[in-house]
């Protein structure tokens, strides 16, 4: 009701004007001579969930520090020497973009601090290299200063708990996967519902993003980071047990041959599903060991003498009652994180929080240099024109492209945040002009200060509370916090603040201009870039001799899944198609792992056809190319469904198992328009 009625933006915005208020006056009273800084910081570190705020807050205090000490470092050393001092600014920049590109968590925040900080210092100090300690210090104290009053305001004065705000995500988060899963065991699902359940990537990667914050949580008991990590895993089963699922009820419903048992209890199951929220935890635990019994009940005993039906319903029902325990356990998860208890809410809580420490994620390092060296570049040619040119201002425009390279690098499209900053500075420079040589120079005190800002500041405080509004009110916040503006005393330079406001267009067009350069083809590289890790990774799994790391597989399939997604919507691209289907080819990956285990639990003699599909496997997915669709050839489902027979006919019912369900499993991921098969090949 309070978000309906625009209260909690109202609350952020005000707490915001109070935080940067303070950071101002306390700069002056303590004599920092460019209390701006300080402005500019409280609001940049601004956050409506507390948690959040101070997390931010302690990244940046260690990336200004770090950024100002390499300053520090830089210019004495190099002060005779601009070009090289042009270079190690560049270089330090660039490693730092790059460092923080790998890291892809808020902490990767520290880092891009430690990068532009150095270039903030280290560039208005060139004609003064002597002052460069005094310069750094100032500027360490100036944004501690913002730090701290925003960090105290938001974190102390009505916070708004993460922690209350990720158990409301992870709410909605369950019920749409059990809503994703329960259509999906309808004969005849949404085709919508595919494409919903690859949401789900994006929304474990949230959770992960949300809990690095909850060390910090002030509002509250916060859940222990670990809870997440194991509710992250458990959501992770349901992207590829769902898939598969659906598509083994789909092959069984062609024939019309889903027995009747079963149906009944595909509709079962999906009541289930249906009604989780509202089923307590004893009824919720005895209706999944329902399920799951009445699921190996109707598992058919296969054999050489089974048929392609029996395979697919062994298959079905099997990773129906892996589905059903995985939705189970989310829910038991769910619990223990609203839970202020620390002990374990059910035993098989206790067991999925035993060793969850961390998740395993994606790192592009392809990506992260292409970021670290258009940063570098654009810190040069930048230097080069300010230099060529003789204007003085022209350095603020080198420093906010430096910025900028270090802010965007990582976005999958860095101009629409620039486009929305070059709209909102233009904006906030009209509107400086008018504060500052209409309504300031009638002032008189800081009260009167304060109170003449209030309305702007408290209704783009607001604003920023929106996504959809933040990337304009952001840059005009920043734009009203001109030297100028928010100084110890009042100077009329008109001149100034035009060549200044000059200097800041110049400086995000000149940004625009080097990414449009550097990152014409930055979009699709990335997405060349992700699909062919997730391949690397099936080739070289496919040929290690070592228990399969599921978990550690998943979820990294699940960050490429969520990196992929808003990617390829913007280049237009289908993440279904068979080139892209990051999905399939996360279980294409599990099933690896599963015909890896089985190899290892087998003599060499009665692995062989396994190992050979394996090794087959693992060399199709090297050849592979972006772009360059490759059916699997014909000769792979020949070896499949060979190794299928001959599992099959082994003596150990567990061979027999979990082989058929491994080698079921990769030969509808690879060949889905393969027709079944109608009797094991000689």
């Amino acid at each position: 009701m309070m978000k309906r009625f625009g209260i909690d933006s109202a609350v952020f915005s005000l707490k915001a004007y109070i935080a940067a208020m303070m950071a101002v006056y306390f700069s002056i009273q303590i004599g920092l001579e460019r209390p701006y800084w300080a402005f500019l910081t409280s609001y940049i570190v601004a956050q409506p969930l507390a948690g959040a705020v101070l997390s931010k807050a302690l990244f940046r205090v260690i990336g200004t520090f770090v950024g100002a000490a390499a300053s520090v470092i830089m210019v004495p050393g190099l002060v005779n020497s601009p070009v090289l001092l042009v270079g190690a600014i560049g270089l330090w920049l660039a490693l730092c973009v790059f460092v923080s590109l790998l890291d892809r968590t808020p902490r990767a925040y520290a880092f891009v601090l430690a990068g532009y900080t150095a270039v903030l210092i280290v560039l208005p100090s060139v004609d003064t290299p002597g002052a460069i300690f005094e310069t750094a210090s100032l500027r360490l104290q100036e944004i501690t200063v913002g730090i701290l009053c925003g960090s105290l305001v938001h974190g102390l004065v009505l916070p708004q708990s993460i922690s209350s705000f990720l158990l409301r995500r992870v709410s909605t988060i369950l019920l749409d996967a059990e809503r994703w899963s329960s259509d999906s065991l309808q004969p005849n699902p949404d085709p919508s519902v595919d494409a919903e359940r690859r949401r789900l990537a994006l929304d474990i990667t949230e959770l992960h993003q949300l809990s690095i914050h909850l060390p910090f949580e002030t509002a509250r008991v916060a859940p222990r980071i670990r809870t997440v990590r194991a509710l992250q895993d458990q959501l992770s089963l349901i992207m590829p047990l769902g898939a598969a699922v659906t598509d083994r009820i789909e092959q069984l419903d062609v024939e019309a041959a889903i027995p009747g048992d079963v149906r009944s209890l595909l509709d079962d199951a999906r009541d289930w599903l249906r009604n989780l929220d509202r089923l307590e935890a004893a009824g919720r635990e005895e209706q999944a060991r329902q399920l799951q019994a009445r699921c190996t009940e109707l598992e058919p005993v296969v054999s050489t003498d089974s048929s392609w039906h029996d395979l697919m319903l062994l298959s079905l029902v099997s990773r129906l009652s892996t589905l059903i325990r995985a939705h189970r356990d989310c829910r038991d998860l769910s619990e223990q994180l609203s839970s202020l208890d620390r002990r374990p809410v059910s035993a098989r809580a206790a067991e999925l929080l035993e060793g969850r420490r961390g998740r395993e994620l994606h790192y592009d390092v392809g990506g992260a240099a292409r970021g670290a060296i258009g940063a570098f570049i654009t810190i040069a040619v930048g230097s080069a024109l300010w230099i060529g040119s003789g204007w003085t201002e022209a350095y603020a425009g080198v420093m906010l492209a430096g910025v900028f390279s270090a802010l965007f690098s990582a976005a999958p499209d860095p101009l629409a945040p620039l486009r929305a900053f070059f709209l909102g500075t233009l904006i906030a420079i009209v509107i400086g002009a008018i504060y500052g040589y209409a309504i300031l120079p009638a002032l008189h005190g800081f009260p009167e200060f304060a109170a003449a800002l209030a309305p702007a500041l408290l209704l783009l405080g607001a604003l920023m509370s929106f996504p959809r509004y933040g990337g304009f009110a952001l840059p005009m916040l920043l734009g009203l916090g001109s030297p100028l503006l928010i100084a110890p005393t009042y100077v009329s330079r008109f001149g100034s603040y035009v060549d200044g406001a000059l200097a800041q267009l110049v400086g995000i067009v000149f940004a625009i201009t080097m990414i449009r350069l550097l990152q014409s083809s930055g979009l699709e590289a990335a997405i060349r870039r992700t699909i062919r890790a997730g391949w690397k990774d099936i080739a070289e799994r496919s040929n290690l001799m070592a228990p399969a790391d599921f978990q550690g597989w998943i979820n990294r399939m699940l960050d490429r899944i969520a990196l992929l997604a808003p990617r390829l919507a913007m280049s237009g691209k289908s993440p279904g198609s068979p080139l892209y289907d990051a999905l399939r080819d996360l279980r294409t990956g599990v099933a690896i792992g599963e015909l890896r285990d089985l190899r290892l639990a087998m003599t060499a003699e009665k692995s062989a056809p396994v190992t050979k599909v394996l090794r087959d496997v693992g060399e199709y997915y090297r050849k592979l190319e972006p772009e360059r669709e490759k059916p699997a050839a014909p000769a792979l489902l020949a070896d499949i469904d060979r190794a299928l027979k001959e599992v099959l006919g082994d003596e150990n019912p567990r061979f027999v198992r979990s082989g058929a369900l491994a080698l079921i499993s990769l030969r509808r991921n690879l060949f889905p328009e393969a027709e079944p098969m109608k009797e094991m090949p000689a």
